[in-house]
């Protein structure tokens, strides 16, 4: 796993070369490919450039305690719960 200043270092060698992976990954000897487009649309989603430890918080406290509830009380459907909160499905 690397660490948040790894993969800012990444990502910011990334937008400098015209996002050319290859470029990249030849400088620093890391990441895969598919980890540095990961990075780099994580930085996208949350308009900054954090790499806290697990990348970005998609969902506050609140609402996942409010998924969690939902999910309980309304027959332990996943899909339900998605539906019912708005929350965009995963991928």
């Amino acid at each position: 796993m690397y660490s948040p200043e790894d993969r800012r270092r990444a990502v910011e060698l990334f937008i400098k070369y015209d996002l050319s992976c290859t470029s990249v990954i030849n400088e620093l000897g890391y990441p895969t490919r598919g980890s540095l487009y990961s990075w780099y649309r994580d930085c996208l989603e949350s308009g900054e450039r954090s790499f806290g430890p697990g990348g970005h918080r998609r969902y506050s406290d609140d609402q996942k305690r409010a998924a969690v509830d939902h999910f309980f009380e309304h027959g332990q459907c996943i899909a339900r719960t998605v539906r019912a909160l708005g929350y965009p499905r995963s991928k």
